[in-house]
């Protein structure tokens, strides 16, 4: 028994033994499982704080970078969080140019990477910059000058010229589809990339590819912005935006300028009431174009500010109802004046070419006319009921040759020689011709003339022409004065740059209607009978020839009218002529023992019989040729004393060759001998006949002044 219990108990003891072995193996089984459940744990719990860490430095970093939209900003701020993140050496970031040759720009750039910051790196480097720039994923170098892993022996891998890096990550940088830059991470944390770390920097690259493009586009649309208000500043023309209601919404400088405001005053005002001073001014304007319709610019005066404007107004497309229309105010002021200037230039070249022919055949009849009545005159068996008959004829032949010689200094296009001319001087002799006539009519006149007055450079009779003209219409204003007016006509001048003078006088004045037609030929308001509407119209030409300007002043605080004339001084190195005297004209008489023989060329047969008639009773022998062919034969023929030629006639088979200059080519002791009959307007004529150097006169022409012109060549010729 006690063997038995013995072997039981052996048997007991060794089950319990293998129990508790059984016991311990689990329990070390289970503390091994324990043990590896709280590396696990320590692990994902690690991890858990990295990807945290991550979220939170990503979540840091987006509210930096949606702090701020400055591309610069952005930029630093992503290259500084790469270093931090990955514990990097070096990081950088290059932007792609908006050209499609343009150069990498390093726009940022730390750590190791940082001399390269603000750098160009061309498409043609080999470095890890430019390269990346032209990959789709990321690329890795791990200690080595290529990818993947690389022996200990491996170069450095060149980031850009002159820049390498033992390990770099390259990250290009895409949005919408195209690469707008790179990142460029170098020497990384213990010198390795971990697969975290790609996936950060793949995360940090995403996120800042999208910011740096909103900040580019930013940066687009702010430089499109500036670009847009400043040539909507720049522009010469007025700009509004304005509403429904016609009121301003926005407003550039010019518009403001015109309107007189300031640029935030303009704002919010009516347009149409601060442009023409009416509240629906533009309303039909504005309601058209936003029907959708193209209406005419309105072009109209405006009293408020003096001047007219034209005004377009066109919609906006896509823009809101209260700033759908945009209306553009130009001032044209000065482009009507100009215009307005072409037209009546326009006139008087249109006009002088119809008047310059009628002129020219008035010529003839007139002289002959002039010239006979006046023979007839100096009968002594003419009874006196006829002599006052033909007096009446002369008076009025001579009247209509004023009237002829004005149209044809309206027509001419050339201009008379032109010296230095005292202007004061020329009013001063002018108003002493026309002093019995004032007097007369109960006129007074003031004197305002500068003593400092330049001379004007100019024609002296033309300039006297215009001041006679002035003085006239001024007379014929005030002459219309009631009792309780004065009749008062104020001539001054001064200078101030250019040489003015101002005609005005007292009378009721020019209305607006009448102001815009007094430059145009024929036009006038006298009776019929009275005035031929050409005085202000020559007054206009003369003035234009010298360089100068004529206007119609607004109506001064005492009425009347007024009119300017604007003269450029003359060179200061022009030399001024001696003044002729103002009365007593020289005269020269030939011998009336001396028989002379004339060769007359006109082809009309009422001069032919006055000029005749003139010589033939000093005993004078006229020989008359009808044509230029049969003028030539008789020259060369005969010995003639004096040749008169009509300026129309021509040398026979020469175009455009006067007779007088065949005449002097083939006979040039002619040149002292021949006197041109003209009222060609021509400049070419004056021209030739001042290079012939022989003498002239001007149809309509008296018998006085072709008398006084031969005898003056026959006198000259015997001195000679």
């Amino acid at each position: 028994m006690s063997a038995l219990r013995q072997h039981l108990l052996l048997f007991a003891t060794i089950a319990l033994a293998l129990i508790v072995l059984g016991v311990g193996v689990v329990l070390w089984r289970l503390r091994q499982r324990l043990m590896r459940s709280e590396h696990e744990r320590r692990r994902a719990a690690d991890e858990l704080n990295r990807r945290l860490s991550e979220l939170f430095s990503l979540q840091e970093l987006s509210y930096v970078l949606s702090d701020s939209l400055e591309l610069d900003r952005i930029v630093e701020q992503v290259v500084r969080y790469a270093v931090r993140f990955l514990d990097a050496q070096g990081a950088l970031l290059a932007l792609v140019g908006e050209g499609p040759n343009d150069p990498l720009q390093v726009a940022a750039a730390e750590g190791t990477l940082a001399p390269l910051r603000g750098q160009t790196i061309q498409g043609d480097d080999t470095g890890l910059v430019a390269r990346s720039t032209g990959r789709e994923h990321l690329e890795l170098i791990r200690k080595s000058g290529g990818a993947g892993e690389a022996g200990p022996g491996a170069e450095p891998t060149m980031i850009a010229k002159g820049i390498q890096a033992a390990a770099a990550a390259a990250v290009p940088l895409r949005s919408h589809g195209t690469v707008i830059g790179t990142l460029i991470i170098t020497d990384p944390r213990e010198g390795v990339f971990v697969p975290e770390d790609i996936r950060l920097l793949s995360t940090l690259a995403t996120h800042a590819a999208v910011v740096i493009a909103n900040a580019r586009f930013f940066e687009m649309v702010r430089r499109a912005k500036e670009q847009w208000e400043t040539a909507f500043d720049a522009l010469s023309e007025g700009i509004a935006v304005v509403d429904d209601e016609g009121r301003v919404r926005r407003s550039n400088r010019s518009l403001a300028a015109l309107l007189g405001a300031p640029l935030p005053n303009v704002v919010g005002t009516p347009l149409g009431e601060a442009l023409l001073g009416k509240p629906n001014a533009l309303h039909e304007l504005l309601a058209a174009t936003r029907r959708g319709e193209r209406p005419a610019p309105l072009v109209a005066r405006s009293d408020r500010l003096r001047r007219t404007v034209r005004v377009n107004a066109a919609r906006i497309p896509g823009a809101a109802t209260e700033q759908s229309i945009v209306v553009m105010v130009e001032d044209v002021t000065e482009q009507q004046a100009l215009e307005t200037q072409l037209v009546q230039s326009e006139k008087l070249a249109a006009v002088g070419q119809l008047v310059s022919g009628v002129a020219h055949e008035l010529n003839n009849p007139l002289t002959s006319i002039v010239g006979l009545s006046e023979f007839l005159l100096e009968q002594k068996e003419l009874g006196k009921k006829d002599r006052g008959h033909l007096q009446v004829i002369h008076e009025q032949a001579e009247r209509a040759g004023r009237i002829v010689r004005n149209l044809l200094t309206f027509a001419r296009k050339g201009s008379a020689e032109r010296v230095p001319v005292d202007l004061n001087d020329v009013i001063r002799r002018t108003l002493s011709l026309t002093a019995y006539d004032l007097k007369l009519k109960d006129i007074t006149v003031e004197r305002e003339l500068s003593g400092a007055l330049p001379d004007v450079f100019g024609d002296r009779h033309g300039l006297q022409q215009v001041v006679l003209n002035l003085l006239t219409n001024a007379a014929h204003a005030v002459a219309e004065n009631p009792r309780e007016r004065p009749r008062q006509i104020t001539v001054s001048t001064w200078f101030d740059g250019q040489v003015h003078l101002r005609v005005a006088d007292t009378g009721p004045g020019i209305s607006d209607e009448v102001a815009q037609s007094v430059f145009t030929p024929f036009f006038t308001t006298k009776e019929p009978g009275k005035g031929t509407g050409l005085g202000l119209s020559i007054t206009y030409s003369i003035v234009e020839s010298h360089g100068g300007q004529i206007a119609l002043e607004p109506r001064g605080p005492r009425g009347g009218a007024a009119f300017r004339v604007d003269l450029p001084p003359a060179p200061a190195d022009a030399v001024r002529p001696a003044l002729t005297p103002v009365h007593g004209t020289p005269t020269v008489t030939a011998s009336p023992t001396v028989k002379r023989t004339i060769l007359l060329v006109d082809a009309d047969p009422a001069v032919q019989r006055t000029i005749k008639a003139l010589f033939a009773r000093d005993g004078h022998d006229v020989e008359v040729a009808g044509d230029p062919q049969h003028a030539l034969d008789l020259a060369q023929r005969g010995s003639f004393d004096l040749v008169i030629t009509d300026a129309r006639a021509m040398a026979p088979g020469k175009r455009g060759t006067l007779l007088a200059e065949e005449l002097v080519a083939r006979m040039p002791a002619l040149r002292e001998r021949i006197i041109v009959a003209t009222g060609d307007v021509r400049p070419t004529t004056e021209e030739t006949l001042a290079r012939l150097g022989v003498r002239y006169v001007r149809k309509p022409f008296n018998l006085r002044d072709l008398r006084v012109e031969a005898a003056r060549l026959w006198e000259a010729t015997a001195l000679s």
